[in-house]
């Protein structure tokens, strides 16, 4: 995905730290906090205030280019956003965090709707157990 083409075509420009958050993301073999991703940024570029991560994070959250979880922990985590069938598995043990993809999410939606008359936005489905390594 060009970010910088999606930014300008939504009448944003693509600044260096937006590209820096942007880059990180891309590159992360996690989830990570907004103050992880700014220890990241700052590796390259010294002065980038959190702020500005947090900023960044946003705009591209409104964009729908990166999206913010809550893995257990109470702390947001972000990383690429992907189709919501995509949900979390998070081993309680070594705390690793997997995707999977399957047509749960769409049962939950369609279960909602008819059985709840309620129609879901966004699912954010986040499993907790222990993965196969741990288990």
């Amino acid at each position: 995905m060009d970010v910088a083409t999606r930014l300008r075509d939504e009448g944003y420009r693509m600044t260096p730290q937006r590209q820096l958050v942007w880059d990180v993301l891309r590159q992360a073999d996690s989830h990570l906090t907004a103050e992880e991703i700014h220890d990241r940024v700052t590796e390259r570029v010294a002065d980038v205030n959190l702020a500005s991560i947090y900023r960044t994070l946003a705009l591209l959250d409104d964009l729908d280019l990166v999206k913010e979880v809550r893995l257990g922990d109470d702390r947001g985590r972000w990383e690429l956003a992907h189709p919501d069938d995509t949900f979390h598995l998070v081993c309680r043990d070594c705390g690793q965090v997997t995707h999977h993809e399957g047509d749960l999410v769409e049962q939950v939606r369609a279960h909602l709707l008819g059985g709840h008359g309620f129609a879901a936005e966004e699912v954010d489905l986040v499993v907790h157990g222990l993965c196969e390594r741990c288990r």
